[in-house]
């Protein structure tokens, strides 16, 4: 029988994008990514530490509507819970569409945002508590949060708050 492999974590998340551009810009230029290495015109590495994204440009357009071609979601750590408030209050001020605002949590505090191309994006922290309970906590499931969000955005036509990575 064979063994189950011993993962030791997350290698890279690879997301499909209409736009490189805007992709980029968004992961570059508002968190700090930076660009490890291209392959072509239609793929791009970027890195963070040790961590690696990669943006490849999607085969046929997508919406961001559409669940097809995304990923559910994918989360950065944060090392407190001020740090969580302070990347909320920053990519609110840079037009981010939140799909959620900083809750707390058992294991810390998050919240959710959507990226250029509607892949839904968490910052959390992991912080012990040392077994006292948060004064809140979010259950309302963020993914369920994004496609109600996502359904009142292509019933709308347009966002009411400009993202500023579609400048």
């Amino acid at each position: 029988m064979m063994k189950r492999p011993k993962l030791t974590g997350i290698n890279q998340i690879t997301l499909r994008v209409n736009d490189m551009r805007i992709a980029e810009e968004f992961y570059v230029e508002l968190l700090g990514f930076h660009v490890d290495r291209r392959a072509g015109a239609n793929i791009v590495y970027l890195r963070l530490n040790s961590d690696l994204l990669v943006l490849v440009k999607a085969e046929t357009p997508g919406v961001a509507e559409s669940r097809d071609i995304r990923v559910d979601h994918f989360g950065f750590r944060l090392s407190s819970d001020a740090e969580v408030d302070d990347a909320a209050a920053f990519l609110d001020d840079a037009g981010v569409h939140m799909v959620t605002r900083p809750a707390n949590r058992r294991e810390g505090r998050a919240f959710f945002v959507m990226d250029p191309d509607g892949n839904l994006v968490e910052f959390y922290s992991m912080k012990s508590r040392g077994g006292e309970e948060p004064e809140e906590i979010d259950t309302t499931s963020a993914a369920k949060r994004a496609a109600e969000v996502r359904k009142s955005l292509s019933s709308e036509g347009e966002q009411q708050k400009p993202r500023r990575s579609r400048k």
